[in-house]
């Protein structure tokens, strides 16, 4: 019996937009659907139950960081990710290999896997796509993800086909060693850079073994957004339609109604809390920096149009006054926003497509936001 199911509920007539559901045993996910980040198994200034709260159905943790710290031995030893961070929700779990050639001159790529030196304390390791799986299926995630080598951009062509074609070999090993497939399912990373054909390789490839879901790795790295739309539209076609498609490391307003028009069911960033411990929101009407002078007597809400807790009950004026003064509660209530922002934009696109005015939705919201 498979880990999860995906129904595909409604196709948008003008675009690939799809509306859909994802069920998991942890909880069924409406798609498409934008994933908070909680890499050390916790969303950064963000309590689970305020998670819960503002709408998430599913978050996503770090392979690498939870192998580090604490060491997945030890989140087994509690009862597993779900029960260790209080989430009784879906789990979706990266596989380390964003992180770890990430690292540059601390890592070395092999065909048995990367060797790097951690970030903590310099110690030695080995992540292979068997250690990946073994960390992963400790944690107890839903979804896991595959071991993968993401291409840098710009990187030629030769690099990229061998990266790929290491990364399908890579996908056959994790599948041999995933063993728990009915409680939680593997998904394939596509590789293939900014080569169209490269992509089409990829795809057949990983396709080619049939696995629960399938995901797109190795675009929003750097390369021009125009360029990123293009490949996308490619990528897209390539995966089956009966599956759920992962667009991976995306987080802007407008990255992601450009992935949901290309048929993308979900997405994951840092984004949303990382702005917000610099002092920047997402709002209905564009991007605030909450550190403007500006603000200082504004003693309206963040956004007008917008019922998160933050909103409902401080000030910009509150808001400056916390991030001039260096207090935690200034990240606690912009991450709050922002998290509620993104998450409540997905609703609404998924609304839009049931009521076929998805295009419409997005303009709408363009000319609303202003410049991205």
């Amino acid at each position: 019996m498979a880990a999860i199911s995906y129904e595909l509920i409604k196709k948008d007539k003008e675009t690939k937009a799809r509306r859909g559901r994802l069920t998991t045993p942890h909880g069924t996910i409406e798609t498409p659907v934008f994933m908070p980040v909680g890499t050390a198994a916790t969303v950064k200034a963000m309590r689970p139950e305020e998670v819960k709260e503002l709408g998430a159905e599913i978050i996503l943790s770090n392979t690498y960081h939870l192998y580090l710290r604490p060491g997945h031995d030890i989140v087994r030893e509690a009862g597993g990710l779900h029960k260790f961070m209080n989430w009784d929700r879906p789990i979706l779990t990266d596989s380390g290999g964003f992180q770890v050639f990430s690292l540059g001159d601390l890592r070395r790529i092999t065909e048995e896997g990367t060797e790097f030196r951690s970030h903590i304390d310099g110690s030695k390791h080995m992540l292979s796509p068997e250690k990946s799986v073994e960390i992963q299926t400790a944690l107890g995630s839903d979804i896991m993800m595959a071991f993968d080598e993401c291409a840098p951009y710009p990187a030629d062509r030769a690099y990229v086909k061998n990266s790929l074609e290491r990364t399908t070999r890579w996908l056959v090993r994790c599948k041999e060693a995933h063993k728990n497939t009915e409680k939680q399912a593997l998904f394939g990373i596509m590789q293939g850079g900014m080569y169209p054909d490269l992509r089409k390789q990829s795809a057949e490839e990983i396709v080619a073994l049939d696995l629960p879901g399938y995901a797109i790795g190795g675009l929003s790295v750097g390369e021009p957004k125009e360029l990123m739309c293009e490949i996308l539209d490619d990528c897209v076609d390539y995966l089956p339609p009966e599956k759920p498609r992962y667009l991976m490391g995306v987080g802007t307003p407008d990255y992601l109604f450009e992935g949901v028009e290309r048929g993308i069911d979900m997405f994951d960033c840092v984004l949303p809390t990382r702005i917000a411990r610099h002092g920047m929101a997402m709002t209905s009407y564009g991007k605030v920096n909450i550190k403007n002078a500006k603000y200082e007597r504004d003693f309206t809400p963040l956004d007008a149009a917008c019922d998160c807790y933050t909103c409902r009950h401080y000030s910009k004026a509150y808001l400056r006054h916390l991030f001039k003064c260096n207090e935690i509660l200034s990240a606690m209530l912009l991450s709050n926003h922002n998290l509620h922002f993104l998450v409540n934009m997905m609703k609404n696109i998924r609304t839009a497509i049931e009521e076929e005015r998805f295009l419409e939705y997005k303009r709408e919201f363009y000319a609303a936001y202003g410049n991205f």
